[in-house]
């Protein structure tokens, strides 16, 4: 996987919002443009974020799903997660028409998750705040969570483990069984200054 160029940020950012609108206004999935940058059509992960505009961050949150590893064309996978964070995501509602003028749009373009080995008392050693994602994997359960999440609530490297047990259904303290799979990955991101507004890349530090 190479780096995202800005531009090529901005075009995904773009195309998720095109494919909330016309979702909701015809139904219908959009097709990838015909003007789609050739690199953009690899198979890539990625999720898109819905936020509220200017909301409290613990009211931000309007809706997040995507595609953790890489099944789809990026651009494909990109109109996919956008609709289904739009319509799908079953902590929310819908979102309306109307909704959209106060939601700000964020993508976050994913390396392959890597599988951290070694004792599981260890792993908080092997990632780091603000670099990686965590994936976390025991039988049925799975959860996710993206890089950018720690850093928004200030959480350390064990917090942002037990945090990641929790979205996966799981006991806090399940990262420390040998039984439970930690993946790690990183993500480019890029968001919205405000909707409808210019694109920028996302720092996490």
């Amino acid at each position: 996987m190479w780096k995202i160029k800005d531009e090529w940020g901005e075009f995904l950012v773009r195309l998720a919002r095109r494919a909330i609108e016309e979702y909701l206004k015809e139904g219908k999935e959009i097709k990838p443009p015909e003007n789609t940058p050739p690199e953009l059509r690899e198979k890539m992960g990625v999720f898109v974020t819905l936020n509220r505009h200017n909301a409290p961050k613990q009211l931000a949150l309007r809706g997040c799903i995507g595609f953790p590893l890489p099944v789809y064309p990026l651009v494909e996978a990109t109109i996919k997660a956008a609709i289904y964070a739009a319509v799908d995501d079953p902590r929310f509602p819908p979102v309306r028409e109307g909704e959209l003028d106060n939601i700000v749009i964020e993508v976050s373009v994913l390396t392959p998750p890597e599988l951290i080995e070694g004792p599981p008392e260890e792993r908080p050693k092997k990632i780091k705040v603000g670099r990686d994602g965590l994936l976390i994997e025991k039988g049925i359960y799975s959860g996710l969570l993206l890089p950018q999440v720690p850093i928004e609530w200030g959480w350390d490297e064990e917090e942002f483990l037990a945090q990641t047990c929790w979205k996966a259904g799981l006991p806090l303290d399940c990262w420390l069984e040998k039984s439970t799979k930690v993946y790690r990955f990183t993500a480019e991101i890029f968001e919205e200054e405000y909707p409808k507004g210019p694109v920028k890349r996302k720092p996490l530090l």
